[in-house]
This record gives C-alpha cells, sequence and structure tokens, in this order.
C-alpha cells in the first residue's frame, strides 16, 4: 500500500489508525513521590499494556511508543543501565501476554549501540509476533528521527552509487522506503504526556502531517480513558492536508 493510498484512507476514517506517543514524565512522576527515577519507569512499562490492550476497540490498528532515544545515552549511567534491564525485562516477561493479545511487536532505530542480548531478545520477540494482526506495536529504542533519516539516506546513496537506484527516480516517495518505518502507514495522531510541546526528534518525516495533543498528564498516570478521551476527539478535527474544502 502506498503512502498516499494510506493518507486518502486517512481522510475518511474517524479515528486514527496510527498513534504514536512520546511516553514522557516518568522520572518526574518518581520524584514526586520521593522515588528513584527508574522506579517511574518501571510504572511506565506497567502502562503500556494497557494503552495497547485499548487500540482494538478504538479501531486504533498502530500504535508507535518512544521508549528509548538516541539523546537519552546523556542520562547517567545508573539510569541508561537500568533502563537497559528494564527493557530485557519487559520483553521476558510481555512475550506471551503480547503473543496472546494479537500483538505484533516491530522495534524501530539503530540496533548497533544496543547490549547483544538485549538485541537477540527484540529479534525473538518480532519473529515470535509475525503473524499477529490484531495490533502492530512498534518500539523506538535507541531511536532519533535524525538519526534515522541519515541512515536512511546512506542506504539510498549507496543503492544509486551501485546502480540499482537512477538519482532521477529520486523523489518524496523514495526516501519513505527506506526508514525503519517503511513498512507501516505515517502517524495520524502523535501524543506527548507531561506537559512538555515538542517533538523531540520522533518520526520526523512521518509525521509531517499528523494531529498532535500535548497534554499535561504524566506518563504513569496516563490512562486507557484518557487514551480513549484522545483518540475520539481526533474524529473533530479538520485533516486537509494542504488544500481547501469547497
Amino acid at each position: 500500500m502506498s503512502k498516499n493510498s494510506d493518507t486518502a484512507q486517512a481522510t475518511d476514517r474517524k479515528g486514527p489508525q496510527h498513534v504514536a506517543i512520546i511516553m514522557d514524565g516518568n522520572g518526574r512522576w518518581a520524584q514526586s513521590r520521593g522515588r528513584p527515577r527508574l522506579f517511574g519507569h518501571r510504572a511506565g512499562a506497567r502502562r503500556v499494556r494497557e494503552i495497547v490492550e485499548a487500540c482494538p476497540d478504538l479501531g486504533v490498528k498502530y500504535v508507535t511508543i518512544f521508549a528509548f532515544s538516541t539523546e537519552n545515552w546523556k542520562r547517567t549511567q545508573t539510569e541508561v543501565s537500568g533502563l537497559m534491564s528494564l527493557f530485557r525485562r519487559y520483553i521476558k516477561k510481555e512475550t506471551r501476554a503480547l503473543h496472546d493479545e494479537g500483538v505484533r511487536v516491530r522495534f524501530i532505530g539503530d540496533r548497533v549501540r544496543l547490549d547483544a542480548k538485549l538485541v537477540k531478545l527484540m529479534d525473538e520477540l518480532e519473529d515470535y509476533t509475525a503473524g499477529n494482526t490484531r495490533v502492530n506495536l512498534t518500539i523506538a529504542l535507541n531511536y532519533g528521527g535524525r538519526d534515522e533519516v541519515a541512515r536512511a539516506t546512506k542506504r539510498l546513496a549507496q543503492d544509486v552509487a551501485d546502480g540499482r537506484l537512477d538519482p532521477a527516480d529520486v523523489g518524496e516517495e523514495t526516501l519513505p522506503k527506506y526508514l525503519d518505518t517503511c513498512v507501516l502507514p505515517d502517524p495520524d495522531l502523535v501524543i506527548r504526556t507531561s506537559g512538555e510541546a515538542r517533538i523531540s526528534n520522533f518520526l520526523l518525516w512521518q509525521s509531517a502531517y499528523a494531529e498532535y495533543e500535548f497534554i499535561d498528564t504524566l506518563w504513569p498516570d496516563f490512562t486507557d480513558e484518557i487514551f480513549t478521551k484522545l483518540v475520539k476527539s481526533y474524529a473533530g478535527r479538520d485533516r486537509r492536508f494542504g488544500a481547501v474544502k469547497t
């Protein structure tokens, strides 16, 4: 299915097909309770399943979550190590439940810097859930939008250098085929929790025409009721994609 087809279908649906979420506020949530930041990250990880399970009844076919950015390596070694351990535990614990719920899991981002054991678990989870179709969960891990575009551009340039791609044929529809999200439709709705009003290098190319919701709720407090309200409010938005309705 082409990106243009996806866009055309998006205008016909009442609700979003693809929701992307910047899960922000775990650390502040924990600190406000006098607990270490990793306590908040563990609470945030538990919230993911609730949101994914709410998707089918809302007509949301794809959900993409921002778990760890290329910039998050700048955090303390304690927090980074704790997050990597949390990711490994999450995959081991949730694999069967995700499969039983009919969730297909994909990971996007640069895996080169990740621990080999974590990458192995990621690969196994992708393979184990590859046949599921009820919900598509994409986890952005060591992901940055600029890094993704840079990596995609290198692959495109290599194809040009090797004669597999004519430079004259490169257009707006070409680069998306090289992105990590090449098999996914563009997000219709992007949600950021915690009161911050920025996109933080998340799905830069893909979100060019997405609708945005910036809410004050910290991610561990983000319930399926809040998610449902935001998804339903999307239906009232007038998405023209640069055109003018007559």
